[in-house]
């Protein structure tokens, strides 16, 4: 019978860990387990690992890809799987366990609605558990699984496991992480992967897949606060749609419904919502992450980088915003430099003009003495911008909370930040001041 997967729930798994904790196995595990390869791919893996002299399958070898990956035995760039079982559709992003890779894992675990933490059973929590554990509360990445990976080299012990799951939770105190789960696992074994294993009865939880398969994520987006950044404007000029005008782009938060009462920011001009459509469809609502072409009943002056929200929840329209910056480019970051910073639709000049504090990824302690960020590094900055910018905070919506920083001169994104509250009151937006 074949699955309906347009209609499936997506659920966005970023894998992260240590290096050799089995990250590209239990991927691997997973996509053999589930029935999620083909027989060609289960074909060549069985080929290449007799190549190696392995005695079994080298599941690793499914996201290790790259010939460097595989020379070196790690995972470098974020390896993407695509499966699904008769519950969920799943899109896995492998990420790299080295420091020197910090940047590719924030790219891979950006859009991420949850995050598996590996750790190796036999070590415990170590260095890099505490800082990838970190970028995914940096992230907001609203659930976190701990896997305890390779229970079969410590005798499946429930005491090992509890010992580990005490150590982390006693860090987890410092991370903006609510919903946390520890899960026992051999990947390598396949021992609560997918079914429940009989070698740790001990443990009453679900496996690994069924917990995948029904943490709850429906309410993870945020619905409260509407925010529809435009894209670009629709004008047919055809006899068809003479006088259509419709402001398209993707519902970044909240719920949009025909004939509510909207604010166009950054003017200040208010309208109502005459209609929603998407493709060939009227729709009587717009939601987060649709993609839509809203259209209003009078003629106002809207154009990419401009936003449509509710009047009595708008969000901060200022020229100055702080943020924690994850620093992705060999230049560093220094204080008086300008940027270019893409925020949901628009694009504005910026200047670094403080490096409030850096944060030791792997302490989370705070370094209020340098003055520049280097490669993979994380800091607190504060932006003098341009023009105004509507935004919130990246706790509050990641959508609009979000932006990336862009080089001028080789026009190459050098770096990832998440909105901070502001550390003073922000005044309330001055429309008068806009000229339409």
């Amino acid at each position: 019978m074949s699955l309906d997967h347009d209609h499936m729930e997506l659920l966005r798994v970023s894998t992260c860990g240590s290096v050799d904790d089995g990250k590209s196995t239990l991927i691997g595990r997973i996509l053999y387990d589930s029935k999620s390869l083909f027989d060609d791919q289960l074909e060549a893996l069985e080929r290449v690992s007799r190549l190696k002299g392995d005695e079994q399958v080298n599941w690793a070898d499914l996201t290790d890809g790259l010939r460097e990956e595989q020379e070196q035995g790690i995972t470098i760039d974020v390896a993407y799987r695509y499966f699904a079982t008769p519950r969920r559709k799943f899109i896995v992003a492998d990420t790299p366990g080295h420091v020197q890779y910090t940047r590719n894992m924030v790219t891979g675990a950006s859009t991420a609605n949850l995050a598996l933490v590996l750790v190796d059973a036999r070590n415990g929590v170590i260095e890099q558990t505490r800082r990838h554990s970190y970028i995914a509360s940096l992230l907001g990445i609203p659930h976190l699984v701990v896997c305890i990976n390779k229970m079969d080299l410590v005798d499946y012990s429930e005491a090992r496991f509890d010992e580990i799951r005490a150590d982390f939770s006693a860090f987890a105190t410092k991370l903006d992480i609510q919903d946390i789960t520890c899960i026992p696992i051999s990947a390598l074994h396949g021992e609560h992967v997918i079914e429940p294993s009989d070698k740790m009865p001990w443990h009453y939880g679900p496996s690994l897949m069924e917990f995948l398969e029904t943490v709850h994520i429906g309410s993870d987006r945020n619905l409260t606060d509407a925010r529809f950044p435009v894209q670009f404007v629709i004008r047919p000029r055809s006899e068809a749609h003479h006088d259509y005008r419709g402001y398209a782009g993707q519902v970044a938060s909240g719920v949009f419904h025909v004939g509510d009462e909207i604010m166009v920011l950054p003017t200040g001009i208010r309208s109502t919502i005459k209609s929603i459509d998407a493709f060939d469809q009227r729709l009587d609502a717009a939601y987060a992450s649709m993609s839509v072409s809203i259209q209003l009943e009078n003629d106002v002056d809207v154009s990419r980088g401009g936003m449509l929200v509710k009047p009595d929840d708008i969000p901060y329209v200022t020229k100055e915003l702080e943020a924690k910056v994850c620093w992705m480019h060999e230049r560093p970051m220094v204080i008086g430099r300008k940027y270019e910073i893409k925020h949901t639709t628009s694009s504005v000049k910026a200047m670094c003009q403080e490096l409030c504090h850096r944060v030791d990824v792997n302490t989370l302690e705070e370094d209020h003495e340098k003055e520049y960020l280097s490669l993979n590094e994380v800091g607190h900055v504060r932006f003098k911008l341009a023009k105004p910018l509507m935004y919130d905070s990246y706790k509050r919506n990641r959508a609009c909370g979000a932006f990336i920083i862009v080089d001028e001169a080789t026009n190459g994104t050098v770096g990832a930040g998440m909105i901070a509250e502001p550390s003073h009151d922000v005044p309330p937006p001055d429309f008068e001041g806009y000229v339409i």
